[in-house]
């Protein structure tokens, strides 16, 4: 398979950026899975695609998500799912345990971009853009949401306590990438 190029290449600017006078608020990387898979299933058959998930990745998903550091899935919608893995040939070992009267698969995996921001102040700068609660207590870690800054798409997984990717469009990932970093400048951040 021939490598994927970054659509942030050309904007990824390592190194330590805005007020980091009093610490890094934080810190913005580009995460690349080898994986982006979308499933949806057809009605009565959520339990199905759910099971054909664990099957293939064994991950247990749970009411919201769940996160592992090499793998990752959450529910984003009713009866819709995302999953990502380190390994590239997720998509074809998802269609074989999905049947077609079961769901759908996608392979998003050359149309997304994964970014990371992690740090104390995540959740903080990520409510600049989105009209969530980033709360532990309301976006536990491994829960999902889908929604909207402007028009730029985007899904949110909470992979740690203070760290969340952002899935978006890749077309859209320079734009959405700029619009992160300005609004990091204040608490400083630091791109790795």
């Amino acid at each position: 398979m021939a490598e994927r190029l970054s659509p942030l290449e050309p904007v990824l600017r390592p190194g330590s950026h805005g007020q980091f006078e009093d610490g890094v608020g934080v810190v913005l990387s580009e995460v690349a899975p080898g994986s982006i898979v979308q499933l949806a299933a057809w009605p009565g058959q959520e339990k199905a695609v759910i099971a054909a998930i664990k099957k293939v990745t064994g991950l247990a998903l749970p009411d919201g998500g769940v996160a592992n550091g090499q793998k990752a899935a959450f529910g984003f919608a009713p009866a819709k799912f995302m999953v990502m893995d380190e390994a590239e040939s997720l998509s074809e070992a998802l269609t074989k345990a999905v049947s077609p009267e079961t769901g759908t698969v996608t392979d998003l995996s050359h149309g997304r971009t994964a970014i990371r921001i992690s740090g104390p102040k995540a959740g903080w700068v990520l409510a600049k853009f989105f009209a969530i609660d980033f709360s532990l207590v309301a976006f536990p870690i491994g829960a999902g949401r889908s929604t909207v800054h402007h028009d730029i798409f985007a899904q949110i997984q909470r992979s740690a306590v203070d760290q969340f990717d952002v899935y978006v469009f890749r077309s859209f990932a320079r734009s959405f990438w700029h619009a992160l970093c300005r609004a990091s400048e204040e608490v400083g951040y630091e791109v790795r």
